[in-house]
């Protein structure tokens, strides 16, 4: 099975087994709060860790690569309860309860310079830390929206999700695929929104480039990345990475200066800012090795 698939496969499963548990921790995360709430991510990581043993599995292999050790179950463990922290402060974030957080931002003069510009730019996450935790940064300022760019069936997803924990946000998720859904991009831009993309996964298989991550060879989508070189604004890395507790990093740093032209050379210009966004990926994963949420075999 390629990557691609198990991807695919590993979400829909998720997607099918974990409804009712993230149904109930938003029950519980919003009557009881965050405190009481997080009692029960123990028993929730307890019940995928017994029953889900392909993405036990995936986490293994990877920290194995990151770590440079064989993982412990304890590892796994603690891998599944970083995961478990950030989908239960996803939800306060949400609501605009970021109150409950200490978040430290790193870079955020690079935004603002583009801010102050007048121009809208292009905000590359992963699947890694809390992507959630970096758009409430935005939220901040009322005159900086970001709105998220992701694959029709999981926009779908997304804003149902939203519109019952904050109707509000529902709208700023763009689904891709749709004939218009580069008009909507680009409409955005033009008016000082960034717009963030997951770019380090696809659901389809396809446009896929593989890059040297820690110590072999991964697929990556060029998609992302071509609609960034379309659309000749700035990228910029975005990382929330989750440090325990309460505690967040939101880092933001420059992957590319916007285009006046097309490149010369648009493979090359993919190339290397393909190349420099799976290195910085790379070195986050050393820094933070339990903030990685693709619980498949990314490599195969």
């Amino acid at each position: 099975m390629s990557g691609a698939a198990r991807a695919r496969e590993w979400v829909n499963r998720r997607e099918r087994g974990s409804s009712w548990v993230i149904k109930f921790c938003v029950w519980i995360a919003l009557r009881l709060g965050r405190r009481a709430a997080r009692f029960f991510l123990y028993p929730v990581c307890l019940y995928f860790f017994l029953s889900s043993p392909a993405a036990s599995k995936a986490s293994r292999g990877y920290l194995a690569r990151v770590l440079g050790r064989a993982p412990r179950r304890g590892d796994v463990f603690r891998h599944f309860l970083t995961f478990a922290s950030c989908v239960l402060d996803r939800v306060f974030l949400l609501n605009e309860q970021g109150g409950w957080f200490e978040i430290r931002v790193h870079g955020e003069e690079i935004v603002r310079a583009i801010e102050q510009e007048g121009r809208g730019c292009m905000l590359f996450g992963a699947h890694f830390g809390s992507f959630e935790v970096a758009r409430a940064v935005g939220r901040r300022r009322q005159d900086r929206p970001i709105s998220l760019l992701m694959y029709e069936e999981n926009a779908r997803k997304i804003r149902a999700a939203l519109a019952a924990i904050n109707p509000r946000l529902a709208a700023e998720v763009i689904g891709l695929g749709r004939l218009d859904s580069l008009i909507t991009v680009a409409d955005r831009l033009q008016r000082g929104h960034f717009i963030g993309v997951l770019a380090d996964r696809n659901v389809d298989g396809r446009d896929l480039v593989r890059y040297p991550f820690l110590g072999q060879e991964a697929a990556f989508p060029q998609g992302p990345f071509r609609v960034a070189m379309l659309l000749q604004r700035p990228v910029v890395m975005m990382v929330g990475v989750y440090r325990g507790g309460r505690t967040y990093d939101v880092y933001f740093e420059t992957l590319a200066e916007a285009l006046t032209a097309r490149p010369a050379d648009p493979q090359a210009w993919l190339d290397g800012i393909m190349r420099r966004y799976v290195a910085r990926l790379e070195e986050y994963c050393r820094d933070a090795p339990f903030n990685w949420f693709n619980f498949y075999d990314f490599w195969s």
